[in-house]
């Protein structure tokens, strides 16, 4: 019974490993998914859209009225007012007196409402914004992500070039140890593996720093353990789809981020230029207080009333209505239209450049990937060519036919034809994720 909890035992720890090693390998939407919660630029882009939103239920609560209370207590000494007869007197006294008071404001040209609007558009150009840093961050996770595909590709052609080199090599050595090939031959071999090699620790290096550089992207802990899961990029189908500037982009138009991030800020700025104009109008404000207070004269100690009874005779209230015009105020609200306009003018012109720059990278996007399916194409008919090309090659070497210089440069281009369709697919597929992330402005749906 010992000894089978002990294999239980041996054969749970070895499952846990084995979990944990596959844990390591993260895929594309893993990292996205982790970035997405984890970046710190994402979460202090968030912390400024909470900002936006406290600012717009400030301006909600500005039209309700205030309401403040007080208590405030005064010793006199030498020369005071009494308040019970309004008589100087000298005598040293105490007062203790309590208010409660309210004020609200009626009209303002219509101030308050305005930047009520204002924020909340304001409030919607944050949430578009945290929009745009969040794909930002998406794009550029997508973009290493594939560049480490790619030095990975290129790591393991390097890998089997290698091996072929070696694989030769083996077998010259045999052959030359039995005289059938002279020592020069080895020799050559010899050369083609140290070349083989130095390329190999190259694309090596170039796929570590790739990793790495994808690591430091999503802001793991130092010290995590980190890969990525390679996909089978044979795997993955390209549509053979011609994409429209126009249709792309009058579809983007209505969907990104970038776009009504600005839109909503326009409007703001409209609404900003009402606000501001308010300041013009005459305002009216209504207030209403009550008040209460006791007074003793220290010095005095005969005909002293109980402090419960003076606050009760002295309590009163009052009612208050205020109209203020503006007529001069040193410019001040002729300065905040200006100033409001000039925001209003810089925003439509970002509007419209916006849409430019969008417009020519839809353009380009679209150019490149009708432009890319037919390279992609070429590059994957070629590396079909090449590799029964080097296999014709190859048995011509192994039986003594060419030299080692032709098998070298047939599988140098074998090489480079593998090297060239594995560039071409994944650039064909980053730029069709683009052109489709134009056409839905969420990359939520593109991660698979």
């Amino acid at each position: 019974m010992g000894r089978f909890n002990l294999i239980l035992s041996l054969l749970i720890i070895l499952n846990f490993g084995e979990v944990s090693a596959q844990e390591k390998k993260w895929t594309m939407e893993d990292c996205i998914n982790y970035a997405v919660i984890n970046n710190i630029g994402l979460q202090q882009q968030r912390l400024q859209t909470e900002t936006t939103e406290v600012n717009y239920l400030t301006s909600k609560l500005n039209v309700l009225p205030t309401l403040n209370a007080g208590s405030e207590v005064q010793v006199g000494f030498g020369r005071s007012i009494d308040p019970t007869s309004n008589l100087i007197t000298f005598s040293q006294n105490l007062l203790n007196s309590f208010y409660v008071g309210s004020n609200l404001r009626l009209f303002n040209g219509f101030t308050k409402l305005n930047t009520i609007t204002a924020n909340k558009f304001m409030l919607k150009a944050g949430l578009e914004t945290e929009k745009i840093a969040k794909n930002t961050l998406i794009v550029n996770i997508m973009g290493q992500y594939y560049q480490v595909l790619y030095s990975r590709g290129l790591e393991n052609a390097s890998k089997m070039q290698l091996d072929l080199s070696e694989k030769q090599l083996f077998r010259i050595m045999k052959m030359v140890e039995t005289g059938k090939e002279p020592l020069s031959k080895q020799y050559e071999i010899e050369s083609q593996v140290s070349a083989d090699k130095l390329s190999y620790t190259i694309t090596h290096n170039s796929a570590s720093q790739a990793l790495t550089t994808l690591k430091q992207m999503l802001q793991l802990a130092p010290g995590t353990e980190f890969d990525i899961l390679m996909p089978e990029l044979n795997n993955i189908l390209i549509p053979d789809n011609n994409y429209s500037t126009d249709s792309i982009y009058s579809i983007a138009e209505k969907t990104l981020p970038r776009l009504r991030a600005i839109e909503y800020e326009l409007k703001a700025s409209k609404k900003q230029i009402a606000a501001a104009r308010g300041g013009i109008a005459p305002s009216i404000s209504v207030g209403g207080s009550a008040f209460t207070g006791y007074y003793n004269a220290l010095s005095d100690t005969s005909n002293k009333i109980a402090y419960s009874r003076q606050l009760k005779n002295n309590a009163g209230q009052q009612v208050s209505v205020s109209l203020n015009i503006p007529i001069f105020n040193n410019y001040t609200t002729g300065r905040n239209i200006k100033l409001a306009k000039i925001r209003e003018k810089d925003t439509e012109l970002r509007l419209e450049l916006e849409k430019n720059n969008l417009y020519t990278e839809i353009e380009n996007a679209c150019l490149d990937f009708n432009r890319g399916k037919d390279e992609f194409s070429a590059a994957e008919a070629n590396y079909e060519y090449n590799i029964k090309s080097f296999d014709v090659v190859e048995k011509k070497f192994e039986s003594g036919l060419v030299d080692v210089t032709d098998y070298s440069a047939a599988k140098t281009t074998l090489f480079k034809a593998e090297t060239e369709a594995l560039r071409t697919r994944l650039q064909l597929l980053i730029r069709m994720i683009t052109i489709q992330f134009y056409a839905t402005g969420e990359y939520e749906n593109l991660m698979n």
